[in-house]
């Protein structure tokens, strides 16, 4: 029977793919401090440095490929209706055919003016623009002249897409969470909106800092994670 599947994902899905975590770097992520390059505060005490750092991130992303763990999130398509909830900023998923994503956090390949986007303008996306694996640079400008920024969500700022996401979950049938310590709010919160009755398949090598008797946990790195996964809803 097609089942309602909301699947929360965050960086160790895409470690396999050679996308580098930062909290398993001792607060350093390619050699930066996480506040320098991922918070708004950070932003404004040196746009460029952050801006040099993005660069580097999406010419990483370019040669990166979705690993067997994407291609099985995308492959659950196929029987059941699948939202991916992703923690993540790469593409990732979209290039391993998962057609329905929110991006928490926001996407790498786009960029957006420091006017656009907020919460005053109801987080309308009218202004954000794809540029796939190229660079942007300090004094760069949008359309309307505004300074642009990556469409990243930094520590320090709101989580626009959170409501979206608590929508999905609450509806699930099934929460299956994949390669996130579940330590970054508000992400880490959203497995307590799934239903009463709803199982939680959590994929992770690590202990998790959950307690709840819903939850089974496949102790694998994603990948062998989804192998299992895919043959327990399956009934293999």
């Amino acid at each position: 029977m097609k089942k309602k599947i909301a699947v929360l994902t965050g960086a160790g899905v895409s470690a396999e793919s050679g996308i580098s975590t930062f909290r398993d770097s001792g607060g350093l992520w390619e050699n930066y401090n996480v506040e320098d390059v991922a918070s708004i505060e950070g932003w404004r005490r040196n746009p460029g440095l952050v801006l040099d750092f993005y660069n580097a991130r999406r010419k990483q992303l370019a040669s990166a490929r979705p690993n067997a763990a994407h291609l099985a999130i995308a492959g659950l398509e196929k029987d059941h209706e699948v939202t991916v909830i992703t923690q993540n900023v790469d593409n990732l998923h979209e290039r391993a055919g998962s057609t329905r994503i929110i991006h928490l956090h926001g996407e790498l390949t786009k960029v957006r003016p420091e006017d656009c986007c907020n919460e005053a303008d109801g987080y309308s996306e009218a202004g954000v623009f794809d540029i796939g694996y190229g660079e942007i640079h300090l004094g760069d400008k949008g359309p309307d002249g505004a300074r642009l920024r990556p469409h990243i969500v930094w520590f320090g700022e709101a989580v626009p897409k959170i409501s979206r996401a608590i929508e999905v979950v609450e509806k699930a049938d099934i929460l299956l969470i994949v390669g996130t310590s579940l330590q970054v709010y508000p992400a880490a919160g959203l497995y307590r909106y799934a239903g009463i009755r709803t199982p939680i398949y959590i994929i992770d090598p690590k202990d998790v800092p959950v307690h709840d008797n819903r939850i089974v946990h496949i102790r694998e790195v994603a990948t062998r994670g989804m192998e299992k996964f895919v043959g327990i809803i399956s009934g293999k």
